[in-house]
């Protein structure tokens, strides 16, 4: 299954390769050998394409006791910082890096009520540079549980990813395991947890969104 995110962007390969196929056979089409490299990359190109645009289905297990990763990845990061924009006080901090080769769809971590949602324009650097999380284009998300519990996450836009989706509102109601939103071409997404709370992952754990435990629901 492709994600209706990647319509537009699979179209527009297609048709450019097209084009560049015809132009080159059209003009150059006694030299065979340029040929067979074009036509190989011009498959591999669309295959690589394909796969970033692929949305599997998954069987997602709801359980009001957990946090679910939002995304696939790596966990590159388990920190505690500052988070300045909405707690504005110390949490843990537990970091996904989403590279080219995994599903870019993201799924809601918990199940209730958005209490905070803002897009925040910002710089492209590495997504695995500390700074990203602030200053790179990125969102910031915080659902409240059903006891009032707050959990944010980010998406965060990456050195290649340069669109972000994300059709929220605050008041909308999410629900732990289903898609929310999608980050094009490389990321990361940020979680930020209260300090005690159980983290069920350590960096270098490959996990997959709506299907992996990163930590115990605070309570």
């Amino acid at each position: 299954m492709i994600h209706k995110e990647g319509y537009m962007t699979i179209l527009i390969v297609v048709l450019a390769l097209i084009i560049i196929n015809v132009l080159y056979y059209h003009f150059f089409g006694n030299y065979k050998w340029p040929g067979y490299i074009l036509q190989a990359g011009s498959i591999f190109l669309l295959v690589l394409v394909l796969q970033f645009f692929r949305n599997p289905n998954r069987n997602v297990v709801e359980n009001e006791y957990v946090v679910l990763s939002p995304a696939d990845g790596e966990v590159v990061a388990i920190e505690e910082v500052e988070e300045p924009e909405y707690f504005k006080d110390k949490r843990i901090q537990v970091s996904i890096f989403m590279s080219v080769w995994n599903v870019h769809a993201n799924r809601w971590p918990i199940s209730g009520k958005v209490t905070y949602f803002k897009h925040h324009q910002g710089k492209y650097l590495l997504a695995a540079h500390p700074k990203s999380s602030t200053e790179n284009e990125h969102t910031s998300i915080v659902v409240a549980d059903k006891n009032g519990v707050e959990i944010l996450f980010r998406q965060i836009a990456g050195f290649v990813a340069r669109r972000i989706v994300a059709p929220i509102n605050e008041g909308d109601t999410a629900k732990q395991g289903q898609q929310f939103g999608f980050i094009k071409f490389g990321s990361r997404v940020d979680m930020f947890f209260p300090l005690g709370t159980k983290i069920r992952v350590k960096n270098g754990d490959k996990v997959y969104g709506g299907l992996n435990i990163i930590a115990d629901m605070p309570r």
